[in-house]
């Protein structure tokens, strides 16, 4: 029986799966959309959507230090979830990200979703939050 089973493997073993959910919720972060298959995308979604609420209401040392050990060390995904994400997301009570249903790839025929932060800022597609020598937070084309 497949009592308490909530979760998917995706094919992987538990530190690949950990690691391929971490990879994938931090081009999410950077690029606020990403293409990926649909199983990976519904899996990462509860995942990512966590992690914005840990920033929305722990925006303090110890949250940051809860998102710096879950996030792989990335610390400009951290800086953007608390300084940009946080402030973004402040009225919403949860929802923050969307799957669209796409085509098959052509390969495998595997079903394909785009994933997207809801009320992104479409004229940041194709930036990466970064930061300057001076400590500025500045965006720049990836």
């Amino acid at each position: 029986m497949k009592h308490g089973i909530k979760k998917r493997k995706l094919s992987r073993c538990t530190e690949h799966r950990l690691s391929t959910l971490k990879n994938l919720s931090i081009s999410l972060i950077n690029h606020e959309q990403i293409v990926t298959t649909l199983p990976k995308a519904k899996e990462l979604r509860p995942y990512v959507e966590k992690f914005i609420t840990i920033a929305k209401n722990k925006n303090t040392l110890h949250g940051r230090r809860l998102l710096l050990s879950r996030l792989h060390n990335s610390k400009l995904a951290v800086d953007k979830l608390l300084n940009v994400l946080a402030s973004r997301y402040q009225d919403r009570k949860g929802g923050y990200s969307r799957i669209i249903k796409f085509s098959t790839r052509k390969g495998d025929c595997a079903s394909m979703a785009v994933i997207e932060l809801v009320d992104r800022d479409i004229a940041a597609r194709g930036k990466v939050y970064s930061k300057n020598k001076e400590g500025g937070k500045v965006v720049t084309q990836s």
